[in-house]
């Protein structure tokens, strides 16, 4: 699997962690995307972004994100909930600043919660993750925040109306690699496990590109963007609490820059999905 972060080959990459690394450097333009590049601390802003743990055999295998939207839902890509029996078991760690919980990625945590079951849409195979990359997963105890901190789903087709340029942006919201394009050669990545949000522009929408399924955002040093670890992450429409899509992938070799992918959720067999399961 070369779309998620895979936790055991960090060790080997990263001093002190044993979670943090992708799992391949495929030049595959439909990789899925994870990480939030040239963004900001994300702070208590967003407290219903989660990062999401995916055991393989009973044992963290992979990580994610997700947000909350209820108290006992979560909603991540269809590839961070995978097909049916690909994850043993499943869990979020409900804070900020995960890189400081010494139980991380293990369950028993303060601020972890197991779920109790999970599911990516029915169409979703691995194969073609991107026509229908949107999950839920379902906690075993709930995150009680103020009702205008959870999710909120977007109209049927109301991404249709947006217009590509900087004066449609979003917020996008994760957990992934922080990529730091300055002075070092190659740039510098940073793999730890903060909540961080950048603010993308929309680049595409209902083009060949994006079929009717995605949209296409900006990844670039002035808006910041998504990467490895931000994938199943919100991308808020503006400043709103509508989450206009997860995200899903990259269309660059390099991962962290260009445009990253975006499914959307406001397609009517999407929201009846996800409806479906609240």
């Amino acid at each position: 699997m070369n779309h998620r972060i895979l936790l055991s080959l960090a060790a080997a990459l990263a001093i002190g962690a044993c979670n943090d690394a992708p799992t391949s450097n495929s030049n595959n333009t439909n990789d899925p995307s994870f990480i939030t590049k040239g963004g900001e601390l994300d702070g208590n802003r967003h407290p219903g972004t989660v990062l999401i743990i995916m055991d393989i055999g009973g044992h963290p295998a992979f990580r994610c994100s997700g947000s909350l939207i209820s108290p006992t839902v979560v909603l991540t890509a269809g590839h961070c909930a995978g097909e049916p029996g690909e994850f043993s078991g499943v869990r979020i760690f409900n804070e900020a600043d995960v890189q400081s919980d010494p139980t991380y990625p293990f369950p028993g945590g303060p601020n972890t919660i197991e779920a109790t079951s999970w599911k990516a849409h029915p169409q979703f195979t691995e194969a073609l993750f991107f026509l229908h990359d949107v999950g839920i997963i379902h906690l075993s105890s709930p995150v009680n925040l103020p009702a205008s901190q959870y999710g909120q789903l977007p109209s049927v087709n109301q991404l249709d109306g947006l217009t590509p340029g900087n004066q449609t942006t979003f917020t996008a919201v994760g957990y992934g690699l922080q990529y730091i394009n300055g002075s070092s050669n190659p740039p510098k990545i940073m793999s730890q496990r903060i909540r961080m949000f950048a603010e993308p522009r929309l680049v595409q929408v209902n083009t060949p590109l994006t079929g009717p399924f995605s949209l296409l955002l900006s990844n670039n040093a002035s808006t910041g963007g998504t990467c490895f670890g931000d994938s199943g992450g919100p991308n808020y429409l503006g400043s709103s609490m509508v989450v206009a899509g997860v995200t899903s992938y990259s269309r660059s070799a390099n991962h962290c820059v260009g445009s990253g992918g975006v499914f959307r959720l406001d397609k009517a067999d999407v929201l009846a999905f996800i409806n479906g399961e609240l």
